[in-house]
């Protein structure tokens, strides 16, 4: 952990105890979820960049090189697109948007895993940015 994330989480911890837990455990959960770890990277930082957080971006981008070369950019680029269509319409995707994610070889499953890495990176990103730590 670096000295920054450190300092953000001790921030969040001093000020909020239940939303670091609340943040830990949903990140656990999703860490936990059948997306491959560089389709879950792709998920984390499309919020931290869509809610510009640089300090999840800058960590995130690490966590994304240290896993080495994706396996299939394209299906990246389809999961990053699903998961800006999923915010930008707060859940009521279409159904050709649907169709476009599991074509890139995602399931239904995994349109709900993506819900879940937005519910938990968004309240790291929101947190991060209220208590000035990114």
């Amino acid at each position: 952990m670096s000295a920054r994330t450190a300092a953000a989480v001790a921030l969040l911890k001093g000020t909020s105890p239940e939303t670091l837990d609340g943040f830990l455990k949903l990140s656990a959960m999703f860490e936990s979820t059948t997306l491959d770890p560089h389709s879950r990277e792709t998920v984390v930082l499309t919020v931290a960049e869509r809610n510009q957080c640089h300090l999840c971006v800058d960590m995130h981008e690490a966590k994304m090189a240290a896993l080495g070369p994706a396996p299939d950019a394209e299906r990246l680029a389809a999961v990053r697109k699903f998961t800006l269509q999923v915010l930008a319409s707060s859940g009521a995707v279409t159904d050709e948007d649907l169709a476009a994610f599991e074509k890139a070889g995602y399931t239904r499953r995994n349109a709900l895993e993506v819900v879940l890495g937005i519910g938990a990176y968004t309240l790291s990103t929101f947190a991060n940015r209220l208590t000035r730590a990114a």
